[in-house]
């Protein structure tokens, strides 16, 4: 299935964030951000990162999303852009299109919009 540097990315612990927002946490607007963030809360407006993003298993996320890699185990209402990888696990939902180079859908996951599978550069 994932080989090499993407299959950490299914392995990342708590600890490994430098942030994480909290699951009591609602927030409308942009985030930037360069080191791997988790969202276990819900965040309205768009996500624009050189690095890894998790939307944890509760979240709900309204947003366009840039990223480096994408692990959704929430909610995504809106397009994902990544530059390597965007992984759906089983208990996610993606409503949205989603861009990158490499795809993964779990079995038992929901996904509705176009897949787009860019060329790596």
């Amino acid at each position: 299935m994932l080989k090499g540097k993407d299959s950490e990315l299914l392995e990342l612990e708590e600890e490994d964030f430098d942030t994480i927002l909290a699951s009591d946490i609602s927030f409308a607007g942009t985030i930037r951000f360069s080191k791997p963030f988790m969202i276990r809360g819900t965040v309205t407006g768009l996500i624009e990162a050189t690095s890894d993003l998790v939307i944890d298993t509760d979240a709900s996320t309204f947003a366009d999303i840039v990223a480096e890699r994408v692990l959704v185990r929430g909610k995504v209402e809106g397009n994902i852009k990544a530059k390597r990888l965007v992984f759906v696990a089983s208990t996610g939902v993606v409503t949205g299109d989603i861009f990158a180079e490499q795809v993964v859908l779990e079995p038992g996951s929901t996904f509705t919009g176009r897949c787009v599978m860019t060329t790596k550069k």
